[in-house]
């Protein structure tokens, strides 16, 4: 069944648990390497709201930075924002994340923590860290981040992809004490699969807003002509901007920009694309935008465009509702019954014409645009805060702790 749990007020209905549990992270890559997109982001929001609410969380990842490595101390924990974070170097086979000595660091410490919580799948150290964790009887939650879709599983080294699912990653989920997905699409493309399956617990990431940030006439967005629509997240082939660029064709009337980091080069073809629909003049690539400056693109932008063919969630949505920015979403973005039931914005099929005229619609009702925005903005502060996906995750975390401590009593 999906589990959707009910929100944890803590030990004295302030924030304060009533079990302090020592709660472990593993995940591939972690701030400030912020090339590889929301994870890092949704994970870093829930283990501060976790600090808050009194916890003591580690996190276990690589230093990895694209080519590079990040300038960090290995081994050694940092504090970011409360967040004890430990960095492992990986020598070989970058692609899986091997880190050999983060396979030490768990054996030697796993046994000390209270509950584990994995954010990948394909990657090597969630099948370390699921491994370690059985053996030392701790309990283990797996979030795949939506990486156990079929788009995402059809799109790349299916037949690859489909082997690993059998072989290893079937172990993986069976052994865990649960499934952390994010939306009741996530949860039915797994079950999708035919796997055999812990409980399912659907918990939204959380967002977090600043009170203060800069300007869109400041620094690298001083060039920006308004009126825009907003495309901001990975260059990446599934958030379907193939279909967007080409929309563009019947959208004359406003500029798009397209805002992120263009991991594998796909940046190219798609400038190519705008040549040839003959609408490069009113799309604007800005390439990666750092957190101090997307805030005002958003609270500027007529409104924010996401037809990605597959999404699991989708924070770059929840962050523009939280600005108040009307969105624009195709059915596959995990978010979607939200900003539907929400009136945040609309859904719509993400085929060029039918996304265009979705826009042009838009574009002409300036009532329905600030509508949509406040809705959206009501909408996220009250159900996607990190405060509340703490809360809720705190609640799962605490059940399969009492479910493994009642499975030792019984073994006594």
């Amino acid at each position: 069944m999906l589990h959707l749990p009910r929100q944890s007020t803590g030990g004295d209905g302030a924030g304060t648990p009533s079990r302090r549990l020592r709660i472990l992270h593993i995940i591939p890559t972690y701030f400030p390497a912020v090339r590889y997109g929301g994870p890092i982001r949704s994970v870093h929001a829930l283990a501060t709201g976790l600090v808050k609410r009194g916890h003591e969380v580690h996190v276990f990842t690589s230093s990895v930075d694209g080519p590079s490595d990040l300038a960090v101390p290995q081994r050694v924990p940092v504090n970011l924002d409360g967040v004890l974070v430990h960095y492992f170097k990986v020598p070989f086979l970058r692609r899986l994340f091997w880190c050999p000595t983060m396979q030490i660091a768990l054996r030697e410490e796993v046994a000390g923590f209270d509950v584990l919580h994995l954010h990948s799948v394909f990657l090597w150290p969630t099948w370390s860290a699921a491994r370690i964790a059985k053996s030392s009887a701790v309990p283990y939650l797996v979030s795949p981040r939506g990486m156990l879709g079929k788009t995402v599983i059809d799109g790349k080294s299916k037949l690859l992809k489909s082997a690993w699912i059998r072989l290893i990653e079937q172990k993986t989920l069976l052994d865990a004490s649960g499934v952390h997905v994010t939306a009741e699409g996530e949860a039915i493309d797994i079950r999708a699969l035919g796997l055999r399956l812990p409980e399912v617990y659907c918990v939204p990431n959380g967002v977090s807003w600043p009170a203060r940030y800069s300007c869109l006439s400041e620094g690298p967005l001083s060039g920006i002509t308004k009126p825009y629509a907003l495309f901001l997240s990975r260059i990446d082939w599934k958030k379907g901007l193939d279909r967007l660029i080409e929309a563009w064709k019947w959208v004359p009337d406003l500029n798009l920009l397209i805002a992120g980091n263009d991991e594998h080069g796909y940046q190219k073809k798609l400038e190519r694309l705008t040549e040839e629909y003959q609408v490069r003049d009113r799309i604007q690539f800005l390439g990666p935008v750092s957190d101090e400056h997307k805030w005002a693109l958003y609270e500027n932008a007529l409104m924010f465009v996401l037809p990605s063919y597959s999404e699991n969630f989708g924070n770059v949505v929840a962050e523009a509702m939280a600005m108040g920015c009307p969105v624009v979403v195709t059915p596959e973005v995990g978010l979607a019954n939200l900003v539907k039931a929400s009136c945040s914005g609309v859904v719509t099929d993400g085929a060029p014409r039918p996304l265009a005229r979705t826009i042009r619609a838009l574009l002409q009702d300036a009532p329905s645009r600030r509508q949509m925005g406040e809705r959206g903005k009501f909408t996220a502060r009250r159900h996607l805060s990190c405060e509340s996906a703490a809360a809720q995750m705190e609640a799962i975390y605490t059940r399969i702790c009492g479910t493994i401590d009642r499975k030792h009593r019984t073994a006594a």
